[in-house]
């Protein structure tokens, strides 16, 4: 059986580049569960709050609940469930799951291909990872699920996976001049830039394009907290800042809380800015809650 082809095609709800990624949450948890060493089943009610802090850090910013994919993974055979009363789901109301003690697992076949061939759990865990989200969230992903993956572990996947185009990073760098396009940053050494990244805006996970006019110049700081929803952009090209960040710091305002409204540094001359339905993707699917008002400089210079 070939567990990464199967992880790779997790059959997920999908319209118009939606995101669902209830079951890649879930079924991260419970990779990084079994490599903890925890191969007992994970009952619905012990786990139900750790799997909600994961769709509210990492899943759409529309309502969702956890119970859906305990239930509905079972269909894609890398997932089971038994209750009190034995081998099945009750359904896919967190209420049911609760009063029948449901408690989940990888599916047996899985748990042993996992002993026999340890390297494949990390395999798995790449696939899940570069399929359903962004790079720069990675890492504290596999943070918050309890995953240790080597750098030097890659992801086997088939056909499904497109490749990416290598030129975009350099193509939205000169596209922004080397600037960040939310503050302006522009380090270098020596001729190299440090600290500047090519963001997605809708990502490619999700059918985004590997073109300028889906990309942004971005430092560190503002590319992680755009893939994390707090920052995004409006009509006009600028910038929006979610209501749901808090910072009281000065560093917090002046980084963060102070862009709300400002325009867009870039891009250049020529250059096609990001195309309205790449950013319509991201205020739905990526930016949480609402945005904050511009800031009142910004207003006054309207």
């Amino acid at each position: 059986m070939d567990w990464l082809e199967r992880t790779a095609k997790l059959r997920q709800w999908t319209r118009s580049g939606t995101r669902a990624p209830h079951k890649p949450l879930l079924f991260l948890y419970a990779l990084g569960r079994f490599q903890q060493g925890a191969d007992d089943e994970l009952r619905y009610s012990a786990v139900e709050e750790d799997l909600k802090r994961l769709l509210s850090e990492y899943g759409p910013p529309n309502k969702t609940t956890p119970a859906y994919p305990f239930h509905h993974l079972v269909s894609d055979g890398v997932w089971e469930v038994r209750t009190d009363r034995g081998p099945g789901s009750p359904g896919s109301g967190a209420r049911e799951l609760r009063a029948a003690g449901a408690a989940g697992s990888l599916a047996p076949d899985l748990r042993t291909a996992l002993r026999r061939e340890p390297s494949l759990l990390g395999r798995m865990a790449r696939v899940l990872l570069d399929l359903n989200f962004p790079a720069s969230l990675h890492d504290e992903l596999c943070e918050a699920v309890g995953l240790e993956l080597e750098q030097a572990e890659t992801a086997e996947v088939s056909a499904v996976q497109r490749r990416r185009d290598p030129r975009m990073r350099e193509l939205v760098l000169t596209a922004y001049e080397y600037r960040c396009a939310f503050c302006g940053y522009d380090g270098r050494i020596g001729a190299v830039p440090v600290g500047l990244e090519a963001a997605h805006v809708r990502w490619w996970a999700f059918g985004g394009p590997d073109d300028v006019d889906n990309g942004l110049c971005l430092c560190s700081l503002h590319h992680k907290l755009f893939d994390k929803g707090v920052l995004g952009v409006g009509d006009g090209h600028r910038i929006l800042v979610s209501q749901r960040f808090v910072g009281h710091s000065p560093a917090a305002h002046e980084h963060v809380i102070a862009l709300a409204g400002r325009p867009l540094v870039g891009p250049q001359p020529g250059i096609r800015s990001i195309a309205p339905t790449h950013r319509a993707w991201h205020a739905s699917q990526v930016f949480h809650g609402s945005p904050r008002p511009a800031a009142a400089v910004w207003q006054v210079r309207k």
